[in-house]
């Protein structure tokens, strides 16, 4: 006769429910670590470059809104440079919460011209022989300083934590459009302070005497001002 032996068996235990709060705790982590993951891709341009990025140009055709006629005469440029340090500060918060500062190199030109389209009949006299010339121009005028994008660039960025958050949700990330306004301003007035209008009517006195001397003149007479 046999006998079984009935093996106890094991008591399951039911699985731990994890709390509410560990659970929000968790999102949040996750949330960081996405944020700060994103942060560190952003800072090593060379990491993105593992995941094959790629850039598409999808930009439509340009569309031609106006033509003016130009009656300048472009007499002479100016090339110029300027380091711009831009910092922004929050108020009772220490800079590597919120807070920004960039060095940016900023260069561009700046034309000098003569608006040749200013000029009426009184200003132009010549007499009966043909060989003698006097014209009176309006003086030389600085143009709209042009930024080079290609010799512009930033040398550094410093950012505060939210600052750093708040590009990862921004449109325009990084935005360097404030330190390019205030290279600007400062390139165009460094070339006020240079001089460039007076080398733009020494120039264009220069071009108008040799053209009309080539046209049998054998005085010109150039002068600049309103009468």
């Amino acid at each position: 006769m046999t006998t079984s032996v009935r093996t106890p068996s094991k008591k399951q235990v039911p699985p731990r429910r994890v709390p509410g709060w560990a659970k929000a705790l968790i999102a949040v982590v996750v949330v960081l670590v996405v944020m700060f993951a994103g942060i560190r891709l952003s800072l090593l341009p060379g990491l993105r470059d593992l995941f094959g990025t790629k850039t598409h140009d999808r930009t439509g055709p340009a569309l031609l809104e106006s033509i003016q006629d130009m009656s300048r005469y472009e007499a002479a440029s100016g090339n110029f440079q300027v380091v711009v340090d831009l910092e922004k500060d929050a108020k009772f918060l220490p800079d590597a919460i919120r807070g920004t500062r960039t060095l940016y190199v900023g260069a561009g030109t700046v034309d000098a011209y003569v608006d040749l389209g200013k000029v009426g009949e009184k200003d132009v006299v010549v007499d009966d022989d043909r060989t003698v010339a006097t014209i009176r121009l309006p003086h030389a005028r600085l143009g709209t300083p042009a930024l080079d994008p290609d010799r512009s660039y930033a040398v550094s960025k410093q950012r505060g934590l939210f600052d750093r958050l708040g590009d990862l949700f921004s449109g325009n990330p990084n935005s360097e459009q404030a330190v390019q306004k205030l290279a600007v301003r400062h390139i165009g007035d460094a070339a006020k302070e240079s001089g460039l209008t007076g080398r733009a009517e020494t120039n264009t006195t220069g071009m108008l005497k040799g053209l009309l001397r080539s046209l049998g003149f054998k005085e010109v007479h150039v002068s600049y001002g309103t009468r």
